[in-house]
């Protein structure tokens, strides 16, 4: 079964999700990265070409090639949530697991500049949240929580995979 992480943007999706495809001896993807290289244009250039509804067209396509994969480490964009057709993709394929970092956290370390859907500042970053949050625990199969230090959630979201793999999902 594939992992696929969701969590807002700048939650630690991408590097822990890389440690823990090493972890487990996986392959790891990252869905923004793979989206680019597919379609030849970095985000922000297809937010600014075609905006937000082409790129989560796109990002639709780039999920669904990479949940056809097996045994996969997913990151996603913050925004996968936003489409449920995403969320179906990623169940089928495996377990969605919500990677909860506590906001001030995140406003406190993520350069919003370099974001499309970030370049108003924390105070769009907030709202991202209150409209995603309820989201990401609703389609969550597990959730760990990012307010640690990087080796203990590390450790969490191993054992919590671990046990969810082992009670035969």
């Amino acid at each position: 079964m594939n992992i696929i992480l969701i969590g807002m943007p700048g939650c630690g999706k991408s590097v822990f999700g890389r440690r823990l495809a090493s972890k487990l001896g996986r392959s790891f993807y990252d869905a923004d990265a793979e989206l680019e290289k597919i379609y030849g244009e970095t985000i922000p250039e297809i937010f600014e070409k075609y905006g937000e509804d082409e790129f989560r067209r796109r990002e639709t396509e780039t999920m669904r090639a990479l949940c056809e994969k097996d045994g996969a480490v997913i990151s996603t964009g913050g925004g996968v949530v936003k489409n449920r057709e995403n969320i179906e993709i990623a169940r089928k394929s495996g377990a969605v697991v919500f990677l909860n970092r506590p906001l001030e956290h995140i406003m406190r370390d993520v350069d919003t500049s370099k974001r499309p859907l970030l370049k108003d500042g924390k105070a769009r970053l907030q709202k991202l949240y209150d409209e995603r949050i309820g989201l990401y625990k609703k389609y969550a199969d597990l959730e760990v929580r990012n307010d640690k230090n990087f080796n203990i959630t590390l450790s969490r979201l191993i054992r919590e995979v671990e046990k969810y793999e082992n009670c035969g999902n």
